[in-house]
C-alpha cells in the first residue's frame, strides 16, 4: 500500500498543477467572450475581449497563487473555525498527534468549528503547513475511537497531498462564481446603460438584450463548470483515505462506526458552503438532501462502510442496516 500512497502523492501535485491551467482556460473563453459582447456593435469587440480576457487570466492567476499560499486560512475563515491549543482540547490534540505520528507527518494546526453538527475536514499546502478542523458536535458525539477513526482519514488527506488539491478546487471553483456574478452583474449595469443612452436608437435595445442573455448563459455555464471541477475530487480519494485510516488506526470498526454517526445524524452545518463542502469527511449539503448524487464528491456512505467491511470480513450492511441511516448519498 505504501507505492499506493506514493503514486497518490505524485498524482496529486500533477492534478494540482493541471487543475489550475484548466480553470484559468475556462475563465479566459469566459472572459473574451463577455468582453466581447459587451463591446458588441462598438467597432472594437475583439480589444473589449482580450481586455476581459486578460482581466479574467489574471483573477485565475491570481486565485490559483492565493489558493497556494492562503487558500487555507480563507477556508478556515469562512468555516468559523477557531485554533485551540492542547490546554483547551486534550484529547483532540492527543488523537491528532497520535494520528501525525502514525502518518509520518508533522503535527497540524488544531482548529473547532463550534457547530453542533458532526464534521471534521483538513487543509493546507502540504503536510509542513496543513490544519485539522473539527466541529464541536464531532468532540460532543463521538468515542475516541470513533475520533481515531475521523482524525485518522483526515491525516490520510494530508500524507497523501489532497489537502493540496482540494484546497485548490474550493478556491478556483470560488473565484469562478466570483467572475461569473461579476460579469452578469456588469451586464445587467451595462445593459441598462445602453438602453438610457439610446432611447432614439434601436439598436440599442437589442444589443441590451443580446448583453443579457449572454451574460445569463455564461454565468450558467460558469456555476455548472463550477460543479465539474467539484467532481473532479475523486471518490477514490475518499475511499483510499479510509483505508489509510484504517492503516493508522489499527482499527476499522471506529472509523465505520464514525461513518455510520455521521450519516444519522441530522444536524444541518451552518458554516458551510458550495466552495467547501467538498473538504469534510462527508458532505455536508448532500446530508442536507440538496443536489443530485451525480454532481457527489463523496461515495455514497454505505459503499464507504462496506469497503471498511471487507477489510475484516463483515458481512455488507442489510437492508435493515441501510434504513437506519438517514441518508447521505
Amino acid at each position: 500500500m505504501t507505492s499506493t500512497f506514493y503514486a497518490e502523492e505524485s498524482a496529486n501535485r500533477r492534478n494540482s498543477i493541471l487543475l489550475a491551467f484548466i480553470v484559468i482556460a475556462f475563465l479566459a473563453v469566459f472572459g473574451f467572450v463577455i468582453g466581447f459582447s459587451i463591446g458588441y456593435g462598438s467597432g472594437h469587440e475583439v480589444a473589449f475581449g482580450i481586455g476581459a480576457l486578460a482581466i479574467a487570466v489574471g483573477i485565475g492567476s491570481l486565485s490559483a497563487l492565493f489558493s497556494y499560499y492562503g487558500g487555507d486560512k480563507l477556508v478556515l475563515s469562512s468555516s468559523h473555525a477557531q485554533a485551540v491549543t492542547s490546554e483547551q482540547a486534550p484529547q483532540l490534540y492527543n488523537v491528532v498527534n497520535e494520528m501525525a505520528v502514525a502518518a509520518g507527518v508533522p503535527m497540524p494546526k488544531v482548529y473547532i468549528i463550534d457547530d453542533p453538527s458532526p464534521n471534521a475536514f483538513a487543509t493546507g499546502r502540504d503536510p509542513q503547513h496543513s490544519s485539522v478542523a473539527v466541529t464541536s458536535g464531532l468532540l460532543q458525539k463521538m468515542t475516541r475511537e470513533e475520533l481515531q477513526g475521523v482524525l485518522g482519514h483526515e491525516l490520510s488527506h494530508v500524507r497523501n497531498y489532497d489537502i493540496r488539491f482540494t484546497l485548490f478546487v474550493g478556491v478556483m471553483v470560488g473565484s469562478i462564481a466570483l467572475l461569473a456574478g461579476f460579469f452578469l452583474r456588469y451586464t445587467f449595469w451595462f445593459g441598462g446603460g445602453r438602453r438610457s443612452n439610446n432611447d432614439n436608437n434601436s439598436g440599442g435595445g437589442g444589443l441590451a438584450i443580446i448583453l443579457l442573455v449572454v451574460g445569463l448563459v455564461m454565468a450558467a455555464l460558469s456555476y455548472f463548470f463550477g460543479a465539474l471541477v467539484q467532481m473532479a475530487v475523486s471518490r477514490q480519494r475518499e475511499y483510499l483515505a479510509d483505508a489509510s485510516s484504517v492503516e493508522l488506526t489499527r482499527n476499522p470498526h471506529g472509523l465505520e462506526s464514525a461513518l455510520a454517526k455521521l450519516a444519522s445524524d441530522n444536524e444541518p452545518l451552518h458554516s458551510v458552503n458550495g466552495a467547501t463542502q467538498h473538504l469534510y469527511i462527508v458532505n455536508p449539503l448532500k446530508k442536507l438532501g440538496g443536489g443530485s448524487a451525480l454532481f457527489s464528491t463523496h461515495p455514497p456512505i454505505v459503499d464507504r462502510i462496506n469497503r471498511l467491511r471487507q477489510l475484516t470480513g463483515d458481512s455488507p450492511m442489510d437492508p435493515g442496516e441501510v434504513r437506519q441511516l438517514s441518508g447521505l448519498q
